[in-house]
């Protein structure tokens, strides 16, 4: 059966049941995810140009992403990286606010 095989995003979105609408509500959350992530760990202050490049490329990047997410956990590994990077911004907050406050 297909529905055993689907990843937990794709079952939640119902992609073998209504293909249209799950995979465009995949399409979405691979692609805000893609860009949290990208936020959260790689992203510097560019000029607006380069930055609409670089998102350009990444929503088009994440169009591959959707197909291989149907069957492989994509979008569960961006919530996963998501995470991870979220925990590490807030513990480097406290740290710099530990410093400041020490000095």
């Amino acid at each position: 059966m297909v529905e055993e095989r689907l990843s937990f995003f794709a079952a939640l979105f119902k992609v073998h049941e209504n293909p249209d609408l799950g995979m465009w509500l995949l399409y979405i959350t691979i692609v805000l995810l893609s860009i949290l992530v990208f936020k959260l760990g790689f992203a510097k202050k560019l000029p607006l140009g380069k930055s609409v490049v670089i998102y350009l490329f990444l929503i088009l990047g994440c169009t591959l992403l959707t197909f291989l997410g149907v069957f492989l956990p994509v979008a569960e590994g961006l919530v996963v990286a998501a995470l991870i990077l979220i925990i590490y911004k807030i513990r480097l907050h406290q740290e710099k606010k530990q410093q400041a406050s020490a000095e």
